[in-house]
């Protein structure tokens, strides 16, 4: 799951889901992933976004995972962030889905849709994030992400959303948005 999750940034869900479908039969563990050549493993990632940076960062994370955390995946934030191409929103992630612990995960979908539903007026992902935090409950956390990448996808585009389409348009203020469809 962590490697799916960094592939996916930059990158839209069905490239990352096709690559990790390739992937996934020839390395599924840290150990064999470390066992790819790193030309190799950035030609399996190819066409992720930024698949040789990508390539390297994973072979770094295995070799991590494999040294200091006996092959698994670390459930702290701290120590998610101690490895290579793992920022705070992957690591919010990787700890919601995967550890089922408390984390809003907040990508450019869920700062844009945050920001126009007037839930929070915030600048950055990490303000964003703090805000809802205080906004939510612990035990809401691990949706919010799920359901506003969602529709961020397939409704509230950043350009031209899909407002009539959508079905919370009457409680919505629509900040930002300049012309809705």
């Amino acid at each position: 799951m962590l490697v799916a999750v960094m592939l996916s940034a930059r990158t839209k869900d069905p490239t990352t889901n096709e690559v990790m479908r390739r992937l996934w039969p020839r390395a599924h563990t840290p150990q064999a992933l470390l066992k790819l050549p790193e030309a190799k493993l950035a030609e399996a990632l190819n066409p992720v976004g930024f698949y040789r940076t990508k390539a390297k960062q994973l072979q770094g994370l295995c070799r991590m995972l494999v040294e200091e955390f006996d092959g698994k995946v670390p459930d702290t934030l701290a120590e998610l962030e101690r490895l290579p191409g793992v920022g705070r929103k992957t690591a919010n992630l990787v700890l919601s889905i995967c550890f089922e612990i408390p984390a809003i995960c907040v990508d450019t979908h869920v700062h844009r849709i945050a920001n126009r539903l007037g839930w929070v007026k915030t600048k950055t992902p990490p303000e964003t994030e703090e805000a809802l935090m205080a906004l939510f409950a612990k035990k809401h956390w691990g949706v919010i992400n799920r359901v506003l990448v969602n529709h961020g996808q397939r409704v509230c585009n950043p350009i031209g959303p899909r407002c009539s389409e959508c079905v919370i348009a009457r409680q919505c203020p629509r900040t930002g948005v300049v012309k809705p469809r």
